[in-house]
């Protein structure tokens, strides 16, 4: 399915983290942050894992469309298929976008990172990625 959908725009847009921490950590900080992202990364099926279940069930409520080159868009991906997806970011470091319908909102995971950065949502959606997010132990952040 190739859609015309602007990436570029949608990366400068407003955004929100889908992260393991609740959080940003404060420059300089003495704490852990690296040592908490090469565990989350070396354990690519739990975090792939739990980004999937989220975007499953996000697409129990919105059409999701599915990108690993930001023209090819899938639709409808089975949950094995956005987990390799996303464990193939991790190995590539190229990203995954998932555009969500019709809101015009982005979704996007590089493997190069533990979290997943929501691009320009609406309050409603906002929300629902929260409690979805929340479901699997993670937290929604500006």
């Amino acid at each position: 399915m190739n859609t015309d959908y602007s990436i570029e725009k949608l990366l400068g847009k407003p955004y929100w983290l889908i992260d393991v921490l609740p959080r940003r950590v404060p420059a300089g900080s003495a704490g852990k942050y690296f040592e908490i992202e090469k565990l989350f990364l070396s354990q690519i099926g739990s975090i792939c894992g739990k980004f999937a279940a989220i975007l499953t069930k996000l697409n129990c409520y919105q059409d999701l469309l599915v990108s690993r080159d930001g023209e090819e868009w899938s639709v409808d991906l089975p949950v094995d298929v956005m987990v390799e997806h996303l464990e193939d970011s991790i190995v590539t470091h190229d990203p995954v976008y998932i555009l969500v319908k019709p809101s015009g909102a982005l979704i996007a995971f590089s493997g190069d990172d533990h979290y997943m950065t929501l691009y320009n949502p609406d309050g409603e959606l906002l929300d629902l990625i929260s409690q979805l997010a929340a479901s699997e132990g993670l937290f929604v952040w500006q």
